[in-house]
């Protein structure tokens, strides 16, 4: 039997606002995104503000923005300042595109706000070789170049790298990447380890999911529910609405047109369901 976990609040709202359309290809990305993958096409600020309003009667309190590279869609800014003037906002990148410029902008945008803004960049990596390995040559510098632009405005971002990085999940690992973060002038570093998926390119680079690893059989209680982030959030795509950021590549995953299309429970079949399970994932900051 394959356990159902109920919507117990739509607590956090995604925009794949990016689509899968990326300006690298890193070989653990679980939606494949690259320069060429239009999968799912960007959102426009008219597409992202229809879902904003509809939120805003369903009470959803946080908004996360992801693609692809969210810095690609030209609405980017316009759509970030939309979304703050109801609630906090998160965009997660690979930093490459964060120019003086966009971050003053962004700077402006977090002073002029009631509201959070927050910034995760992507690295996985302690330095230019182990990272360009996994997201390709000359990406290091860009990012580099982009988290000295966010110290000069005084943004804090939360550095988030994967276990595709070796050695990342010890202690002596995160206290390795911490002292990076120190070093690129925050005073006080953030980091989020995140687990593979074993999908998209992950799934080619290392393996695919084996049968044992699937959820049959569990039975939630509420208690369990909670824990997983599908049972508080959504995810809007340029194809409706998807349960959750990790599996926009599964039809039966999409659940409707509208949010109030989705506020039904959703069945956890799927391998990446097991590793939100086992390794308490959740894509929230």
């Amino acid at each position: 039997m394959t356990p159902n976990v109920p919507l117990l609040a739509l607590d956090t709202l995604w925009f794949q606002v990016a689509g899968t359309i990326c300006n690298i290809e890193c070989t653990h990305c679980f939606i494949s995104s690259s320069p060429r993958n239009r999968s799912h096409e960007m959102l426009t600020l008219a597409d992202v503000e229809r879902s904003l309003a509809e939120a805003r009667e369903l009470g959803v309190r946080e908004y996360y923005f992801t693609g692809g590279e969210p810095f690609l869609n030209r609405d980017m800014l316009a759509i970030l300042e939309a979304t703050l003037r109801q609630g906090p906002a998160t965009v997660l990148t690979n930093g490459m595109l964060l120019r003086e410029d966009v971050c003053a902008r962004l700077r402006a945008l977090f002073d002029a706000s009631d509201y959070s803004l927050d910034l995760r960049v992507s690295l996985d990596g302690f330095d230019r070789e182990s990272h360009d390995a996994i997201r390709g040559k000359g990406v290091w510098d860009r990012v580099m170049t982009g988290l000295r632009h966010l110290a000069q405005v005084e943004l804090n971002p939360v550095i988030t790298v994967t276990t595709a990085a070796e050695g990342v999940a010890s202690a002596e690992g995160r206290t390795r990447f911490l002292d990076l973060i120190r070093g690129f002038g925050f005073d006080r570093p953030r980091l989020k380890v995140l687990s593979l998926f074993r999908i998209g390119a992950e799934e080619k680079r290392t393996r695919a999911y084996e049968d044992w690893e699937r959820l049959t059989g569990l039975e939630l209680t509420g208690e369990d529910a909670a824990q997983l982030q599908c049972s508080s959030c959504r995810m809007v795509t340029s194809k409706g609405v998807y349960v959750c950021p990790i599996l926009i590549e599964e039809p039966e995953a999409r659940m409707g047109e509208t949010l109030h299309d989705t506020l039904r429970p959703f069945p956890l079949k799927y391998g990446a369901c097991h590793t939100c399970w086992v390794d308490g994932v959740s894509c929230r900051t």
